[in-house]
């Protein structure tokens, strides 16, 4: 059984010069149809209730986010580091009703208190973008 690190290491192999002359060549741009296809496939597998398909379907969707990772961080935009460790910031910081001490009534106010933490995220990135 493989592990998250060796899969990393895989993903930088077929990216690498003596890698996969398909992979070495994608970019962000030329990726969008594959990662449109396999969303949609790992919806699909959701909707049949197919079980195993959702498994490797959402495998797919993983390879795609693990691919874009890698790119950024050959283009030395960004890591994957980066990206688990910002959803774990975004995460934390929107459920303050699990990491915090604020509590909700219902799922309702759970939902709009997102929304809230959603859009204050938003437009502070808006403000640094400004500066």
């Amino acid at each position: 059984m493989y592990t998250y690190p060796e899969l990393l290491d895989i993903i930088a192999e077929l990216r690498s010069d003596h890698g996969c002359p398909w992979d070495r060549a994608q970019t962000h741009e030329s990726m969008i149809p594959c990662l449109e296809d396999e969303c949609r496939e790992a919806i699909e597998a959701i909707r049949q209730k197919d079980d195993e398909n959702l498994c490797e379907e959402l495998g797919d969707v993983l390879l795609q986010v693990l691919l874009h990772a890698r790119i950024a961080e050959e283009e030395g935009r960004f890591t994957m580091e980066d990206v688990v460790n910002g959803l774990a910031e975004k995460m934390v910081r929107r459920h303050p009703h699990v990491f915090g001490n604020e509590e909700y009534g219902s799922l309702e106010q759970n939902r709009k208190r997102w929304e809230e933490i959603k859009a204050a995220e938003k437009e502070e990135k808006r403000r640094r973008k400004d500066r």
